[in-house]
């Protein structure tokens, strides 16, 4: 089976400039975990859930910070104090953030005459749950893991309905 057979067709997508407000409202409208980043016709980058809970991840408690001991019991309070407070200021500023700030550039693709077996490969060998379908330069379609999963599974039904 081939990734034209498996893919999502025209898939949903958003500029370099979409805040990230509105690509996440996009991929909860439509019920997805990435959106392939576009300027013009040209495919830049990917942004995807990984991207966006990168943002919210707190520091560590600081090694920097030391208090006397007659405070070290409420030394780790104060520090995750200060970290939550860094946390807090962050969350203010994510949602006005542009798509290219935070979308992956190294974007992983794959073409419309690759083997599904193949693509799935690629995406366990990189890591990554969904591969942008190219044809030459154009964004054609998307290739999820849940496409693969039920291009295989609708394979395996028709196989047995054939034996049957």
């Amino acid at each position: 089976m081939l990734v034209k057979d498996a893919m999502t067709k025209n898939p949903i997508v958003c500029t370099a400039e979409t805040n990230l407000r509105d690509a996440v409202g996009l991929m909860r409208k439509h019920h997805i975990g990435g959106l392939p980043v576009m300027e013009g016709t040209e495919l830049v980058g990917i942004l995807t859930e990984s991207d966006l809970i990168s943002l919210l991840e707190s520091e560590r408690i600081s090694d920097d910070l030391w208090l006397p001991s007659a405070f070290e019991i409420i030394e780790i309070p104060i520090r995750e104090f200060i970290n939550w407070e860094k946390t807090k200021h962050a969350l203010r500023n994510i949602g006005d953030m542009q798509a290219k700030k935070v979308m992956t550039h190294r974007v992983i693709t794959a073409t419309e005459g690759m083997e599904i077996g193949a693509a799935a490969e690629l995406m366990l060998k990189e890591g990554i749950a969904r591969l942008p379908v190219m044809r030459g330069k154009k964004l054609v379609g998307i290739l999820t893991r849940a496409d693969i999963i039920n291009a295989v599974g609708s394979s395996h039904s028709a196989k047995e309905g054939a034996e049957t």
